[in-house]
Order: C-alpha cells, then sequence, then structure tokens
C-alpha cells in the first residue's frame, strides 16, 4: 500500500495551484478537528517544508504529510472531482470507521 497517493486529476491540479503561487514548493497534507465526526481534510500550499514533514513525490508533485497525521492519513487516495455538483479534492481513506451526514469531516478508530 502506497503511503500517499494522488489520482492523475488531482495531479494535475495540484500542479496548476502550485505553478500559480510563486514560491510554492508542494502541498501539505494534513487533519485537523473538525465538524462532527471530529476531523477533517486540510491542504495548504507549502513554500518552506515544516521540521516534522515527511515528504513524500508521486506523479510529479511533493506532499508535504506532518508525522502527527501521517497514520490517520496512510493509504489515502486524493482525488479531484469536477461535476455539476461538486468542485474539490476527494479523499478515499481506508482508515476512516465513519464521516458524518453531510461528508464534510470523518472518524478514525482511537480518534475524534
Amino acid at each position: 500500500m502506497a503511503t500517499l497517493d494522488i489520482t492523475d486529476d488531482a495531479a494535475t491540479e495540484i500542479k496548476a495551484r502550485i505553478a500559480a503561487d510563486q514560491g510554492a514548493i508542494g502541498l501539505r497534507v494534513g487533519t485537523e478537528t473538525y465538524g462532527c465526526s471530529g476531523l477533517g481534510y486540510k491542504l495548504d500550499l507549502v513554500h518552506e517544508p515544516g521540521e516534522t514533514d515527511e515528504v513524500i513525490e508521486t506523479k510529479g508533485v511533493k506532499l508535504y504529510v506532518d508525522r502527527k497525521a501521517l497514520l490517520v492519513v496512510m493509504g489515502t487516495t486524493i482525488g479531484w472531482e469536477d461535476t455539476m455538483f461538486n468542485t474539490g479534492f476527494t479523499f478515499s481513506n481506508p482508515n476512516e470507521t465513519g464521516r458524518c451526514g453531510c461528508g464534510e469531516s470523518f472518524t478514525v478508530a482511537g480518534e475524534g
């Protein structure tokens, strides 16, 4: 199992966002306390790596993951969806044990 993966569409979107932000070198993937299920995904452009970041290179993109979030997001595939009803990143995480009704937040065993 890959530590973290992205679809081709997600890679294209991430590359475009990095190119549009002068000085950006990659994308930080993390989690934060959020919503009714406890956790939400957090994505930010990276201008300088953090001391506790693990760097994962896939499909020409550098992903920076804080070690604290690594166990929660390990095995996740980040996708990109652009439909009539939704535009944004999607997350397929085998560690999720539940999601709230609206799908904005999630739970993993022992968290949230």
